[in-house]
């Protein structure tokens, strides 16, 4: 047993054995060798992960909670060595779908060591990733339930979604891949539906995620006002690197957040819980994009179905009305002249009676007795101008319906007159063209594409052609 030892204290007043902090720590590792000789299973909570990058050993701690206060209880040095490392990180990430990273909990096989200079430590040999998916399991589920309990689960899907999903507030990485292709395909739709996009840059991997995305949602909240949806994607990446979108912070932002969220991950696994909570759920950024276009065509075609049945509607109105006063101009002068006719019937018999009158009246006057000259005289000038007004009722009548005639004709005339002014006819003859594919009208350049086929249509005839 190698230790180093020091002459007496020669003042006399009594001699110590002593050794060096060296010999002392070569003790404390030999007893530490024999009393653990063998690796040991051992439960724990990694801490501080780093890795060299040069060597590539793993450096990290591993911590032990009190599970009442939360306090850490225990704490341990610990080192994966560069060759078991390369061994043990590809294949727990691969079993787990989360990154080798702190935070976890994990059952890790390892040996006791003690170093004259680096103390107490624990070096990992193996690694048991079903109890890390078995705890990450649990941890899930307990949020979920959180969630739930909380009354926050599906919040945000029973936001309503906009009919014209326009103004998006985009929370990414702006030099992730999907965030390129996610824009490149919203501005260069077929449709030419105009988008107006916002980015809100984030971290979306590492440990930062979670907090990076939480505060770009901070900064859209002030101003939910100015966007229909907030958009959170990542282009691809590992399936490990998704461990958080299962937090609890995140999810519960996402899920009260007064926007609808779309999720476009960039992945086809299970969903995360913030999938879950978000308002529509889409595989990629791209797909998120189409989701969207699709929401804007879909109203785009209702409002073309809607204008279809109003054109189908005014010109069946416009081709009844039509008839309608074709029949009242072939009628109309038959039914005036039935109808002078009868008036003019009428007023013969009035005017046959009304001649009668007058020798009736002196009749009776004769017959009542002597009558004053005054009286007859008054008798005589009303019944002669009675006669006159009946003479002249003819000519009033036909003056009147006259004039009543040339009105309705006026009307007629500018009825008939607005009728082909409408009329595409009419727009043809005066030089204008209509273009159409596949039997619909074309009102927009955008709807046309290189190859379609188009017939035009001019006031003579028709002509085909090609889209070059």
């Amino acid at each position: 047993m190698p230790y180093e030892t020091f002459e007496p204290d020669s003042s006399g007043d009594g001699s110590h054995e002593a050794m060096s902090l060296s010999a002392l720590n070569a003790l404390v590792r030999e007893a530490i060798n024999r009393t653990f000789p063998e690796t040991y299973w051992v439960r724990a909570e990694t801490s501080d992960v780093r890795v060299n990058t040069s060597s590539g050993h793993c450096y990290l701690e591993f911590i032990d909670k009190d599970e009442q206060s939360g306090q850490i209880a225990a704490k341990a040095r610990g080192v994966i060595w560069a060759r078991t490392f390369q061994l043990i990180k590809p294949y727990f990430e691969q079993e787990t779908g989360q990154l080798f990273r702190a935070g976890l909990t994990v059952l890790v096989n390892v040996s006791v060591e003690f170093h004259e200079l680096y103390g107490y430590s624990l070096t990992v040999h193996d690694i048991d990733p079903s109890y890390t998916l078995g705890d990450m399991v649990k941890t899930r589920k307990e949020i979920i339930f959180r969630l739930q309990q909380e009354g926050i689960f599906r919040l945000n899907k029973e936001l309503p979604f906009p009919s014209l999903p326009q103004r998006i507030a985009v929370i990414t990485s702006p030099t992730a891949a999907g965030y390129e292709d996610f824009v490149d395909q919203l501005i260069r739709n077929k449709k030419g539906f105009p988008f107006y996009i916002k980015l809100f840059q984030a971290v979306m991997q590492g440990e930062k995620t979670e907090e990076s995305i939480v505060n770009a949602l901070e900064r859209i909240f002030p101003h939910t006002g100015f966007f229909d949806v907030v958009v959170i994607i990542r282009g691809g990446g590992a399936a490990s690197e998704l461990s958080s979108f299962d937090s609890y912070l995140l999810a519960a932002n996402c899920a009260q957040f007064p926007l609808p969220v779309i999720t476009g991950i960039g992945h086809e696994r299970d969903d995360t819980i913030v999938d879950m909570v978000a308002h529509s759920r889409m595989k990629t950024p791209t797909a998120v994009a189409s989701f969207l276009i699709e929401c804007m065509d879909r109203e785009a075609g209702q409002v073309q179905e809607l204008e279809n049945r109003i054109h189908a509607g005014a010109s069946a109105r416009i081709t009844q009305e039509k008839a309608v006063l074709q029949r009242l101009a072939t009628r109309f002068p038959v039914m005036v002249a039935g109808r002078i006719e009868n008036h003019r019937n009428r007023l013969r018999a009035m005017t046959a009676h009304l001649s009668a009158l007058p020798q009736w009246l002196r009749h009776r006057l004769e017959s009542i007795g002597d009558v004053s000259p005054r009286i007859q005289r008054a008798v005589d000038s009303t019944l002669s101008r009675r006669a006159t007004f009946i003479e002249s009722m003819p000519l009033r009548l036909r003056s009147a319906f006259g004039t009543i005639f040339s009105g309705q004709r006026r009307k007629l005339e500018l009825n008939e007159q607005y009728i082909k002014m409408a009329s595409p006819e009419y727009i043809l003859k005066r030089g204008y063209t209509l273009t159409m594919k596949e039997g619909k009208i074309v009102k927009h350049s955008a709807e046309l594409s290189e190859g379609d086929e188009i017939t035009v249509r001019f006031s003579d005839g028709e002509r085909k052609g090609t889209i070059l």
